[in-house]
């Protein structure tokens, strides 16, 4: 497969890489300093940052305190900047630096946002503190006010104020906006502002000494601004050589998104240090499409967010393989830290029992009537049933639990359904499908009933569609409602039969759960010991049965994912598609870099080391073609007729009356198109 050489690109897939910096600080000696800015700016360069921020007053030293009005040393820190200025002429990276500049009756802390041998704006500080350790207000001014003019430096007339925008126009999204330490401690900061008014980037300069939990404040700010405002947040303090005549420093950075810590450097260490990570500004932009209420509440402040100036500039972006400066998730549904994975279990677990218990309730507690084929969907329906009843304090014996074998029905998987429904104390029974089938296809002139091995997809469905059948008329003799246990996976790429089939049921637990998440909830279950150790030890060997629908007689066993594809691969698209809206290029992109390497990133806890693969580039471009077809141009019939069961994760639900509303005859050429752009050879055909 040849791809054009810039599909490696992060810049071409809606990524900026951003980097907070910080160092050495040298105190009132702002030419070291600004070398010192150089120095990692070239660095920064070098790797294909498009924004650098530096800490607050950088270029003399935050802890300077009554030095910053004397002449000597505003001088020179005027001279440092035109400094970097001159030295940033041949490099690719904005720099956000930290300086005291003189203007009008007054010495201003600022931003000075650098790029190219120019000063594009300079915004100043506008909270200034005056409390505690801090006493800023006797040589700085506050800038708060400052939102129209001009400042002069170096010779030049720049833009001047709090409401500036830096934008790059050849990099959609990538809008910047600097804001300096205790602008970001005030309930309402100037980048809450600049975010509604387009901001994507919100950079802070930060002097900030530490004192015992201050770090833990400082990233409880940052994450809640970056998920705030739906935006990256970078975030760069002051760090050792500051003086510490009266306090310390620790050179704190940290880059948030969206809420996420995507990167962020060791504390109190020594020289340069830089935190770098890649902004995803597609998914920025897709948040705020997403959330009407966001542009709702700039509208409410446009009296504020109307009067920001934007200033633009061109970053000329590097379009070779920069590698890709971010965690991808193999398993975006499934995350690879434990605690985080065992929190997320317990929640969707008890989301679904909740679910099926008010369910119950409010329709006068019928019995459930379920079909176990000894999978992980209808296994883990069965026990989030089980727990259900026991929550209702109702006997496990109004679960009315059927195994219902067909052609191709395997003993270990009966085996297990049976072990299942016995360990549980359910009612269980087992109801051979073959007869009818038999009948079915022999009254519809199928070529089986005279002795042809033909396996098409009647001679699936009649199956499928009859054990469903059968659980719907079990269902009116005995009071029941049949409970679903289709994933969401499956729905997703039309994997289920239609109508009379695993489709339809009264209620569906599982509508909401992806299949690479249900093993991992099993898994949950039996680690935090819900069940006794009987049913713990069925759940184990359920959980080592290749997934399969058992419809086709043969010795060698049916796989699912060999038809459909990779559950792995389909889940990873599904979620980007349904919490990101990317397109299918881009999901391609990182799926690359998500599974290409066996021994690069976390496994999630428990996952089997005989399964741990990779996929190349074709393999993931094709079944990302298998997935465009099947879910923009086929299977939105199914789910638009998909019964009520309940949305688990914020990764998304395919409910018709929830997260995916789509029209059931639309086509997937907008989508396979964009992957046409990028496939020279015609990879996926």
């Amino acid at each position: 497969m040849n791809f054009r050489s810039d599909f490696r690109s992060i810049y071409q897939h809606g990524f900026a890489r951003v980097a907070a910096c910080t160092g050495h600080a040298a105190i009132a000696d702002p030419p070291a300093n600004a070398e010192a800015v150089l120095r990692q700016g070239r660095q920064c360069a070098q790797d294909g940052v498009a924004v650098a921020v530096f800490p607050e007053m950088c270029l003399s030293g935050y802890s300077i305190e009554d030095l910053l009005l004397q002449d000597a040393l505003l001088d020179e820190v005027e001279e440092a900047l035109q400094a970097v200025v001159a030295g940033s002429a041949e490099l690719l990276t904005v720099l956000v630096v930290g300086a005291p500049l003189r203007h009008r009756n007054r010495v201003y802390n600022c931003a000075v946002v650098v790029h190219r041998g120019r000063i594009l704006g300079i915004a100043p500080k506008s909270y200034v503190p005056n409390y505690r350790e801090f006493y800023e207000r006797r040589q700085i001014a506050s800038g708060d006010d400052e939102r129209g003019g001009t400042i002069r430096v170096g010779g030049a007339t720049v833009p001047f104020g709090t409401n500036l925008l830096f934008a790059a126009e050849d990099v959609p999204g990538l809008v910047l906006h600097a804001e300096i330490c205790e602008d970001m401690w005030v309930p309402v900061p100037p980048s809450t502002e600049a975010a509604l008014a387009g901001a994507t980037v919100l950079v802070n300069l930060s002097g900030s000494p530490i004192t015992v939990g201050r770090a833990e404040d400082r990233r409880l700010l940052c994450r809640s601004a970056s998920a705030r405002c739906l935006a990256a947040y970078v975030y760069s303090a002051a760090g050792l050589g500051e003086s510490s005549t009266d306090l310390s420093w620790d050179g704190q950075t940290m880059i948030y998104e969206d809420g996420v810590l995507l990167a962020e450097t060791d504390r109190f260490a020594q020289g340069d240090q830089y935190a770098v990570a890649d902004i995803d500004l597609d998914l920025l932009r897709q948040a705020r499409a997403r959330m009407g209420t966001f542009d709702d509440n700039r509208r409410n402040h446009a009296a504020r967010t109307n009067d920001f100036r934007e200033v633009s500039f061109r970053l000329d972006p590097p379009k070779t393989d920069l590698g890709l400066r971010r965690r991808v998730e193999r398993f975006p549904f499934v995350p690879a830290d434990p605690s985080r994975l065992a929190q997320d279990c317990y929640e969707a677990y008890n989301i679904q029992v909740a679910a099926l218990q008010q369910r119950l309730r409010a329709i006068g507690n019928p019995k459930i009537v379920i079909g176990v084929s000894g999978g992980l969907d209808s296994t883990h329906a069965l026990i989030v049933a089980a727990r259900a009843m026991d929550r209702a304090g109702r006997p496990r014996s109004d679960i009315l639990a059927f195994t219902l074998p067909g052609f191709a029905t395997g003993e270990h998987t009966k085996g297990n359904a049976h072990k299942l429904m016995r360990s549980l104390g359910v009612t269980a029974a087992e109801l051979d499908i073959t007869p009818t089938a038999r009948l079915m296809l022999q009254e519809m002139g199928h070529p089986f009933s005279s002795g042809e091995p033909v396996y098409d997809v009647t001679f699936e469905n009649v199956q499928a569609g009859l054990r469903t059948d059968y659980l719907f008329r079990l269902a009116n003799q005995r009071g029941g409602i049949v409970l679903g246990t289709g994933d969401l996976s499956e729905l997703a790429l039309g994997w289920c039969t239609y109508g009379v089939g695993d489709q339809m049921s009264h209620y569906n637990v599982n509508s909401g759960v992806p299949k690479t998440l249900i093993q991992h909830l099993i898994r949950w279950v039996i680690s935090s010991a819900q069940f006794e150790q009987e049913t713990n030890d069925t759940l184990a060997a359920i959980l080592d049965t290749e997934i399969s629908p058992e419809l086709v007689p043969g010795e060698e066993l049916q796989s699912t994912e060999s038809k459909i594809g990779p559950y792995a691969l389909h889940d990873f698209t599904l979620y980007h598609v349904l919490r990101h809206g990317f397109r299918p290029s881009k999901i391609g992109f990182l799926a690359w870099h998500a599974w290409r390497d066996q021994e690069s990133g976390a496994w999630p806890p428990g996952f089997p080391e005989a399964e741990r693969t990779t996929y190349d580039l074709p393999e993931i471009w094709h079944w990302l073609d298998t997935f465009c077809r099947r879910f923009f141009g086929f299977a939105q019939f199914k789910r638009s007729a998909m019964p009520n069961g309940p949305k688990v994760l914020a990764g998304g639900a395919l409910s018709p009356r929830g997260d995916w509303r789509a029209p059931s005859d639309s086509s997937a050429d907008a989508w396979l198109r964009d992957m046409a752009r990028w496939d020279v050879a015609g990879a996926g055909d």
